[in-house]
């Protein structure tokens, strides 16, 4: 996926946990613009990343080496849950010398407080609760609430001074940087 000129890469555990989720996902996608064509889904069992942790490296180096992203979005390192640890651990790894960002998943991540903030729009948020509600699998889940979305994305706002924001962990940043006396 492009971002701003930027080859970006979003990782995420998870996503096709049942055929029906797996479709759900596609939906969910094609709601925010991405392609089917664009999204990759790994061949890994859920609750046992930690025990494919070598194989998840090896995907993500493929990956880096087929796509040459600039920036990547994984799990927060808030994030309690050992699939998503491990997610986490390997994209540090994999893709070294890249900016890494994690986002937060309420479900499992205690302690999240955001430190890299972009502010989005009201039609941002409103595309983001649609394409939640793609996971029908999901609908009654409180972490899938358009409301809790809608608040967490007004209280990452206030914390940037404007309306909504996305709120991430600042993982890596890479950068060029001038320093002038």
């Amino acid at each position: 996926m492009f971002l701003f000129g930027k080859r970006v890469v979003f990782l995420g555990a998870h996503p096709d946990d049942l055929k029906d989720v797996k479709d759900e996902h596609y939906k969910s996608m094609a709601v925010l613009g991405v392609p089917k064509e664009n999204i990759l889904l790994g061949p890994f069992t859920t609750r046992v990343f930690p025990d494919s942790r070598q194989e998840i490296l090896e995907y993500f180096l493929k990956l880096r080496g087929d796509f040459n992203p600039d920036l990547i979005f994984t799990h927060s390192r808030q994030d309690v849950h050992q699939d998503h640890n491990t997610m986490t651990d390997e994209a540090l790894r994999a893709f070294r010398g890249i900016t890494v960002l994690g986002f937060d998943v309420v479900r499992s991540s205690h302690g999240f407080f955001p430190h890299f903030l972009a502010e989005v729009t009201e039609e941002d948020v409103n595309a983001k609760i649609e394409a939640l509600s793609r996971y029908e699998t999901y609908r009654d889940k409180y972490y899938f609430n358009g409301e809790l979305t809608r608040s967490i994305m007004v209280r990452h706002g206030a914390l940037a001074e404007c309306p909504f924001a996305e709120g991430f962990d600042i993982l890596r940043i890479v950068g060029q940087f001038e320093f002038r006396k």
